[in-house]
């Protein structure tokens, strides 16, 4: 599983010229589901999130986490971080997981979020979303949670 992490000001997310999902100080986070992929991938990416120290202290220094300062999060699902751009000109989704398990995954994710955190938004599953942000910083962050087939863990 794959988090594209960026500190933000604020954040929305956009559907048809609707907002349906905004957060001021925070944390915006693409989801890339892969496959093999389950909720302990999930659980793993949630907790490292919440606890990650990108904010900064008294002497401006990153050792503040989300929950520390009690900040937004909008997580927003996005089908493309998986891509293998290796080779060639197009982007190959084969290490992607399908569209039904990576719904399924991201709604956990969703729901464990909102279980664990106070301000959580989010975009729509495969839905046209468009994504407006102020980074802070810039600050922004790959992580990645290995499937368990992956041996590089």
């Amino acid at each position: 599983m794959i988090g594209l992490l960026q500190r933000v000001s604020s954040a929305q997310v956009s559907i048809n010229n609707h907002i349906v999902a905004s957060i001021e100080a925070g944390l915006l986070l693409f989801i890339g589901i892969e496959k093999n992929d389950t909720e302990q991938q999930a659980d793993r990416l949630l907790e490292k999130i919440l606890a990650y120290r990108v904010f900064p202290d008294e002497d401006d220094k990153m050792n503040l986490s989300l929950t520390d300062i009690h900040g937004g999060l909008l997580l927003v699902p996005q089908f493309t971080l998986p891509a293998n751009t290796k080779k060639g000109l197009r982007p190959s989704f084969s290490s992607a997981a399908s569209p039904k398990s990576g719904e399924e995954l991201f709604n956990y994710l969703l729901s464990c979020a909102r279980q664990k955190h106070d301000i959580v938004e989010s975009g729509k599953f495969a839905a046209d979303m468009q994504v407006s942000l102020t980074n802070d910083g810039p600050v922004t962050f790959w992580l990645q949670i290995p499937p368990p087939t992956d041996k590089q863990n």
